[in-house]
């Protein structure tokens, strides 16, 4: 399915620095990057760099002092999905698992795993089936955590949104995280772009390892399931900034959109009670 992705960011330069940037769409098996262009204005040469993971597409440029920066990138990105049946999945053993995926058990900054572990096995424990555990607790962060801008910031975690019950996609995101690890599922942040999600910016949800597949998930069920074009995935949001600022350089304003390219069709997917079919982009 074919998506045209778009972003518009311009930066106030107060004095020389270095700007990293996370907005390309990933290139994998079956997220093909048709065409794309990424401009600066006033030109400013930049150089592409590729994280040791493999997961994040990143682009780095230095800036002078003084003046306004306008960065654009636009992309036609052709991406597939499989539906996963899940009905007699069972627990796989950290023994069995790949060596990739291990990392992706431990607490990390915003996803304290070791702090949540009590919560996630007395309200989930004694669901047998790995997929249905995780579609649970995606539920129950949506029914429990209140999705509303502003009562999060940048230093918010997985801890402090269960506790303070208020977060945006972000935070669910965190929290779905911290509740898969602490139930020994290895997960993962994902950022991307986002289709039908108003207002239009770029979207945050996770995956979980099941079955020898990343199996995605949004507890803000705020955008279909196959309406995202994967920017990056990490840990958590720490590996998978979209910008990052070396200087006296500031934001000042954004457009992002995915829309569906011309002649495409759509038929949106959302996880339904009682269908334990998994959608993975692998």
């Amino acid at each position: 399915m074919k998506f045209d992705v778009f972003t518009q960011m311009e930066y106030v330069v107060r004095s020389p620095g270095t700007l990293i940037l996370n907005i390309h769409a990933l290139r994998t098996p079956h997220q093909t990057v048709l065409n794309e262009e990424f401009t600066v204005e006033p030109y400013i040469r930049i150089e592409e760099l590729i994280s040791a993971q493999g997961e994040n597409r990143l682009t780095r440029f230095e800036v002078a002092d003084h003046g306004t920066i306008k960065v654009t990138y636009k992309a036609l990105v052709d991406n597939y999905y499989e539906l996963i049946d899940y009905t007699q999945q069972q627990e796989t053993l950290v023994a069995q698992m790949d060596v990739t995926v291990l990392p992706y058990l431990n607490p990390s900054r915003y996803c304290q795993s070791d702090k949540l572990y009590r919560l996630a096995h007395n309200l989930f424990g004694h669901i047998t089936n790995p997929f249905e555990q995780v579609v649970t607790l995606t539920d129950w962060i949506h029914q429990n955590v209140q999705y509303l801008s502003g009562y999060s910031n940048a230093q918010t975690s997985a801890f402090d949104t269960v506790t303070e019950q208020v977060g945006v996609c972000r935070d669910f995101a965190h929290l779905g995280i911290a509740l898969c690890r602490a139930l020994t599922i290895p997960a993962r942040y994902f950022t991307g772009y986002a289709y039908h999600l108003k207002p239009a910016d770029f979207h945050a949800c996770f995956e979980a390892y099941l079955g020898g597949s990343w199996v995605l998930f949004d507890a803000t069920k705020l955008v279909p399931l196959n309406g995202l074009i994967k920017i990056a995935t990490g840990r958590d949001a720490a590996d998978t900034a979209i910008a990052n600022i070396f200087g006296d350089v500031t934001f000042t304003t954004m457009q992002v959109s995915c829309e569906l390219a011309e002649a495409e069709s759509f038929e949106p997917v959302y996880y339904e009670a009682g269908d334990l079919r998994g959608l993975s982009y692998l």
